[in-house]
């Protein structure tokens, strides 16, 4: 093949970019430096998804010496490899989880969330930008492993396999491109400082005219690779910006970068003058730096993924036939576990009971529960329906694992625009403004002296600094999300705080939310158990989760539970089951088809009857919690309290005498009548907050605005919570409350801030008081602040409002 001739200039490629080396394919009038780089573009073209090269240039990689090795992803069809990578598999789909580090820009999310338009073995996909990670879910008979991968490596976005890390957690890696930018701009920019020294000491007539001239120009050539190479990023971000027809940040940080290089060589070559090239280096080199610094410092504190460190999932161990409640990061891989009805199974096991139903909503959004047979694989995050089940521990628990599916799209909730929208609306607004005045003192100079129009021109679109607004926000409410955390309060994200500042209402669940069953008595009226019927009463309470079947389970005490056929719950009624062939059922008045001769005035009823005769009742005196009384009078001043309970009434006179700041109680409410309630609610313009246990409440936990599930052991909460709350907590709801709303104030106070230092660098600009290479410095300056003002006044604030001591912090 002949050598192209030195002077012909090499064609781009349409896809990634690169020179084509040798005569590029011709397609569709486009060039292509490879078949691989054209196939991809026939894929996208074939499937209508040309729009990829719209959202950024050259988005793709390279496909050179990647079709020569088509085995290079054999191994992926070894089954034990299969496994590891599995996170999830039913008959009908499969889903995997990738690092793909060549993630970088919306293009990239674009591309791999149409991946189902590409191959109909792709059901969907979902991509998390700042772990450069992609969850995708497959039609497992269409497409395998290892087609898939192919798939994705064709795309040019290969995923990092490293097999020696699958039961790991892969990281991306720190951003290179923007260290060795840096690091190229800094080396520039000490350079430039050198040769300009006698320009600053006002020594220049001791160099000669021959010498000024040379250092004038190699401060011309240090400064190529800093336009042409450092400054690379600004120029993408602006331009894609541009094409979409908005306004970012970095649109004004470009034309200053351009005005300054051009007027630079202007009074360079023709008037033999210094110009501003050392500004411009040091203008690259300090907002890298301010780059980099905001990159460690959102890496550090890792806002999105923070709460997943305390997030309290308890899961019940067995060690030598005892039962041990343990959290999740202390289970190991051979451990048994116990998993009773509605608990999620938190880690992929192998189920040594006979039989499981396991609902896997949590995970496919389909309820039907699924039957898996013993020696069978249970996947994490699956819901036992039914008995209590033996596990054995096959794959090591992940709790970032299990918190992606509380966040599941499938329980997201309509939100409100909060203050992220505001901030990103702000920034708009502002990044205009600035362009304005920054013309605006072009003009005005131009007149009188064209060097300072240019310096304060320059000055004015440096020293102006939106991010600081962008940040104020995420810095505010990571900080508080990781505050609430540290005081046994999870929440899903940070909308969620926006959302409890605007609370206006609260709603209780009554039975282990303002009850605590340790605090409860019971009583048995009816004729003495025998011990056969203790063992039958022992294996219904031991299938629930309800807090008064823990109560009686608790009076029980240690009996070995006789085995029942057809065990299962029905919610807000009772528990049923079969023991040799009769009917047995635990549960309210009507559930049991019971009648009372002498019905109580206080207390939960909880009968129990066999074929439909009873055999007599429990009564259970709830207990309130120590801190009921304190939470609902804090409460009151700014909320309207509600109680909803699906008891009899028995308890109201009780209940209203010593919570007297509850305006409405509600009892012998159903699932649905609690869900109806708070629509209701919603439907007067009430900003609701929902307390409850997580089960039941599901329904209006998911129709409230903020959903919390109360409970002492979180191995069965509800994804429809927004959050969870160890109830050792349940006393600081109010402090909860209050201080959501003040780091709303901080928020603005930080706004404020961003706008004052704005306002005041913009002033001494437009004068051209500010020289181009100390607003450069202001600039980043500025984030920091933000970074310092609100992390110290959100802990501030959480100490005064006793969520935050001096030895946590």
């Amino acid at each position: 093949m002949s050598t192209p001739h030195p002077n012909i200039v090499k064609e781009q490629c349409f896809h990634c970019g690169e020179d084509c080396e040798n005569e590029a394919i011709r397609f569709d009038d486009k060039a292509f430096c490879c078949q691989g780089c054209k196939l991809v573009y026939e894929v996208l073209a074939e499937n209508e998804l040309c729009a990829y090269y719209d959202i950024e240039s050259f988005p793709g990689e390279s496909q050179k010496a990647k079709n020569s090795r088509s085995n290079r992803f054999d191994y992926l069809e070894d089954e034990n490899i299969q496994q590891k990578l599995l996170d999830f598999k039913n008959s009908e789909e499969s889903h995997y989880t990738f690092y793909i580090p060549l993630i970088h820009c919306a293009s990239c999310i674009w591309l791999l969330e149409n991946l189902n338009q590409i191959h109909t073995g792709v059901i969907g996909s979902r991509v998390d930008l700042v772990k450069k990670k992609v969850q995708i879910r497959i039609a497992h008979e269409k497409i395998t492993l290892k087609e898939l991968v192919q798939l994705l490596s064709s795309l040019g976005y290969e995923p990092k396999i490293n097999l020696s890390d699958l039961d790991g957690k892969q990281k991306p890696k720190a951003d290179r491109k923007t260290i060795n930018r840096l690091a190229v701009a800094g080396f520039c920019f000490g350079n430039m400082m050198l040769f300009s020294l006698p320009e600053y000491f006002s020594e220049r007539e001791l160099l000669g005219e021959g010498f000024q001239g040379l250092f004038n120009y190699l401060n011309v050539l240090l400064s190529l690779p800093i336009v042409f190479y450092a400054a690379n990023d600004y120029y993408l971000s602006a331009w894609n910006s541009l094409k979409r027809k908005q306004i970012n940040m970095d649109v004004p940080i470009v034309m200053g970068i351009i005005a300054l290089f051009l007027y630079s060589l202007w009074q360079i070559f023709i008037h033999q003058q210094a110009g501003y090239m050392d500004s411009l280096g040091g203008l690259l080199f300090f907002l890298l730096l301010g780059k980099i610094y905001q990159q460690k410092t959102f890496a550090t504190l890792e806002f999105d993924r923070d709460y997943k460190a305390y997030f309290p999932i308890s899961v019940t161990r067995l060690n030598k036939d005892q039962e041990e409640v343990i959290v999740l990061t202390k289970l190991e891989v051979g451990d048994v576990l116990l998993v009773r009805d509605e608990e999620l199974v938190p880690a992929d096991c192998i189920l040594l009971s006979d039989e499981a139903y396991i609902d896997y909503s949590f995970v496919t959004g389909e309820e039907v529960p699924v039957k898996v047979k013993k020696g069978e694989l249970i996947y994490a995050g699956g819901r036992q329906r039914g008995e209590k089940i033996m596990l054995t521990v096959q794959k090591s628990p992940s709790q970032g694992y299990l918190t992606d599916l509380w966040n599941n799209e499938s329980f997201e909730k309509d939100k409100a625009e909060g203050l992220v929208p505001l901030s990103n609306k702000i920034s708009a607004v502002f990044t205009w403004t600035v362009l304005g005045i920054a013309i605006s003192a072009l003009a005005f100079w131009a007149f009188t002296d064209l060097s300072i129009g240019v310096k304060a021109f320059t000055s004015v679109l440096i020293v102006a600094c939106p991010c600081a607004l962008a940040m104020s926000t995420p810095f505010t409410l990571g900080n508080t999300l990781r505050i609430f955390g540290r005081n046994k309060f999870y929440l899903k994200n940070t909308q969620v705080i926006e959302r409890i500042a605007d609370i206006n209402a609260v709603v209780f669940d009554k039975t282990g939310t303002l009850t605590d069953t340790a605090n409860a008595s019971v009583t048995f009226h009816g004729a003495e158990l025998s011990q056969k019927s203790k063992s039958i009463l022992k294996a219904l309470v031991e299938h629930s989760t309800h807090p008064l079947s823990n109560r009686i389970n608790q009076w029980l005490g240690a009996f070995e539970s006789e085995k029942l056929d057809n065990l299962k719950e029905i919610k807000g009624a009772g528990l049923q089951a079969a023991y040799l062939g009769q009917d047995v059922k635990l549960g309210s008045v009507d559930f049991t088809n019971s009648e009372l001769k002498n019905p109580i005035e206080s207390g939960n009823i909880v009968c129990f009857s066999v074929e439909n005769q009873l055999i007599g009742f429990f009564e259970i005196q709830s207990g309130l919690r120590a801190d009921s009384s304190d939470v609902v009078r804090e409460l009151a001043p700014g909320n309207e309290l509600h109680l909803l309970s699906g008891d009899h009434s028995h308890e109201l006179r009780t209940l209203s005498a010593k919570l007297p700041e509850i305006k409405e109680y509600r009892f012998d409410q159903s699932p649905k009548n609690k869900l109806e309630y708070l629509q209701q609610l919603k439907g007067t313009g009430a900003k609701t907050m929902m307390i409850g246990d997580g089960l039941n409440d599901s329904g209006a936990l998911h129709m409230s605005d903020v959903g919390v599930a109360i409970t002492d052991q979180v191995s069965h909460f509800s994804p429809a919570s927004d959050g969870i709350l160890d109830a050792q907590a349940f006393g600081q709801i109010p402090k909860f409350l209050a201080f959501a709303k003040s780091t709303q104030r901080v928020i603005k106070a930080s706004f404020g801030l961003s706008i004052a230092y704005n306002v005041i660098g913009i002033t001494f600009a437009v004068q051209g008081l500010l020289s181009p290479v100390f607003c450069a410095i202001l600039m980043p300056l500025s984030s920091i602040s933000v970074v310092v003002f609100t992390t110290l006044s959100t802990n501030i604030l959480a100490y005064r409002h006793g969520l935050l001591t001096l030895s946590k912090n």
